[in-house]
């Protein structure tokens, strides 16, 4: 067993209110002890015990590594014309994803997963040590199936989303499509993935296709997750609920039901919010004070994809959410770390805390909250990731 010791650290997060100050268990002056791929011990840096090897964070802030639970990174091509056209004054409107299905289909696989690992590795040197993907460009049993199995080499978190839009295929056939997505596209795509997720919107699946596709995931051993009340009010935050699922993600336009909702079922149910979305949209932003004041579980990722999030920076998403959507810079840290991982079900990280993974961010800043003070400003200078220091 090998040990490294990060001492010196000005300002530690371990977001485990037992180890120190506050919700984020704050501790200045602070040391951790990484053991192989683990958190060993965690506490002040002149208690801190001998270890193998040694970092001096010289005074900087250390955090969890950022948990990002909603990305789209299996996709070829861009839609710059579109994001173009969208800043000259057009909406943005779900059908524009037939442009990424197009490019992704004629994509190799060398090709798709090249452009996955280019963005898992401009995620991770902004401090991203854990990403859920999903399917959901390509829209056929073996686009859907190749994707996952390009996804689930390389995260544990896959989600299979062949419930994105109707497949063009399909235009004048949703009921098919359905079938299709809850039979032999779902059988072929269930053993590469963890999750089934559905975009339950006007321009793509109503509510009762929705509890359809999400009832068939469950019944093949995958956990329900869903794209809620981005576009408009409509039913899938209910659902979302009343599925139990993990999470419901974008969560723009809610009604006073839906937030009583979302708080009752705090423990089981996160209302996972994308500001990188209304950004790059120009869209309505969601009320995060509103959630966590109601007792909602809130999280925050990027939805990194080519249509209306196209940014792989968790920073950039901390800092739009404490500007525009209410948050205070602990609740954003929080939601970006402890909270992604609630919305992934996961205890082993989002947190700094014995026995949790070493995912790990050295900060060039002495305190978390220079992510939303300093927007823009590349502060992560340094990340470990299941122990390893990342290069």
């Amino acid at each position: 067993m090998t040990t490294t010791a990060i001492t010196n650290i000005g300002s530690l997060v371990t977001n485990d209110p037992a180890l120190g100050e506050g919700p984020l268990g704050l501790i200045r002056d602070a040391a951790v002890v990484i053991e192989d791929d683990k958190i060993a011990w965690v506490g002040p840096a002149d208690k801190a015990p001998a270890a193998d090897a040694a970092f001096n964070a010289h005074g900087r802030a250390v955090i969890p590594g950022f948990v990002d639970s909603h990305s789209h990174l299996v996709f070829a091509g861009d839609r710059t014309a579109e994001f173009n056209a969208r800043m000259s004054g057009s909406s943005y409107a779900a059908g524009g994803i037939r442009t990424t299905v197009a490019a992704t289909r004629a994509a190799t696989d060398a090709e798709l997963e090249a452009n996955l690992l280019r963005h898992l590795d401009e995620a991770r040197r902004q401090g991203t040590t854990t990403f859920e993907t999903k399917s959901g460009y390509g829209l056929t049993v073996a686009d859907e199936a190749r994707a996952l199995r390009i996804a689930a080499a390389h995260t544990e978190e896959v989600t299979y989303l062949g419930a994105h839009i109707v497949s063009p295929d399909y235009a004048d056939d949703p009921a098919g499509y359905v079938d299709l997505v809850t039979g032999e596209m779902l059988e072929a795509c269930a053993p590469y993935a963890r999750w089934v997720d559905v975009f339950c919107e006007k321009g793509a699946f109503d509510g009762d296709q929705a509890r359809a596709i999400l009832t068939a995931g469950a019944a093949a051993g995958l956990i329900p997750r869903v794209h809620a009340n981005q576009l408009s009010y409509g039913p899938g935050v209910q659902l979302a609920v009343e599925l139990e699922a993990a999470s419901a993600d974008h969560c723009t336009h809610l009604t006073d039901a839906d937030v009583d909702a979302l708080a009752q079922a705090a423990d089981t149910t996160v209302a996972t919010l994308l500001p990188g979305a209304e950004f790059s949209t120009r869209a309505q932003w969601p009320d995060a004070r509103r959630l966590i004041d109601a007792g909602a579980t809130v999280a925050l990722s990027t939805d990194c994809n080519p249509g209306s999030s196209y940014t792989s920076s968790m920073p950039f998403c901390i800092a739009l959410a404490v500007r525009d959507m209410r948050m205070t810079p602990d609740e954003a840290l929080w939601s970006a770390t402890a909270g992604g991982a609630r919305a992934l079900r996961r205890t082993d990280i989002g947190t700094v805390a014995p026995g949790a993974r070493a995912d790990l961010a050295l900060l060039d800043a002495p305190s978390h909250v220079h992510l939303a003070y300093r927007p823009g400003v590349p502060l992560v200078s340094a990340v470990w990731q299941r122990g390893v220091r990342a290069h």
